[in-house]
């Protein structure tokens, strides 16, 4: 996909959209957090074509997202082993399937959940919070350009980086409200607003 702003080229979000952007590469680190490792068993349980999966495993293993490790027991066959890369997109893994939980999953709720392997407690992914300590609301944010902004987004939210500001809050760069906020099944409580 070409990118036409050199400010989206840059983009963090825009970079981790090429590696995990597409539906096969998020299923497979579904499959991966799951403790799937052998290509047979990721084509098993994603119902994924051979040529798709091949492609998908080969760019996470160039991207540094897993490593392929040879099999001892059968030789020319590989696992696939989540690098330290791979494991740091958990908690973005977990935040995505609790927004598809929240908002996508049949009434009777989520088809699995984690579980503390020492506490046997339900893993639940964190809330932010907020500087004051209160669930962070997307109209909480002011948006600053950080350290490495192109100049396209230094005009756009203001000259000040990141290391550079002050409290004080630009009204301008503030996230609008969005008052036609879909709303969520069970009771609006803090902990699970939209």
């Amino acid at each position: 996909m070409k990118r036409s702003r050199s400010s989206n080229k840059e983009c963090s979000i825009a970079r981790a959209m090429d590696v995990v952007g597409d539906r096969w590469s998020i299923l497979l680190l579904r499959e991966a957090y799951y403790g799937t490792r052998r290509f047979d068993e990721f084509q098993y349980y994603l119902g994924v074509a051979p040529n798709i999966l091949s492609a998908r495993l080969k760019k996470f293993v160039e991207l540094g997202m897993m490593t392929r490790v040879p099999l001892p027991e059968h030789g020319g066959r590989y696992e696939y082993v989540l690098t330290g890369k791979g494991r740091d997109f958990f908690p973005t893994y977990l935040a995505l399937k609790k927004w598809g939980d929240d908002w996508l999953a049949e009434p009777a709720g989520p088809q699995v959940v984690f579980r503390d392997r020492s506490s046997g407690r339900q893993i639940e992914c964190p809330v932010p919070l907020s500087a004051r300590g209160q669930p962070l609301q997307v109209e909480d944010i002011e948006i600053i350009p950080g350290a490495g902004a192109v100049p396209f987004n230094r005009k756009r939210f203001g000259g000040q980086s990141a290391h550079e500001a002050t409290v004080k809050p630009k009204q301008a760069s503030r996230v609008p409200r969005d008052s036609g906020r879909r709303k969520k099944k069970g009771p609006a409580t803090d902990s699970n607003r939209g």
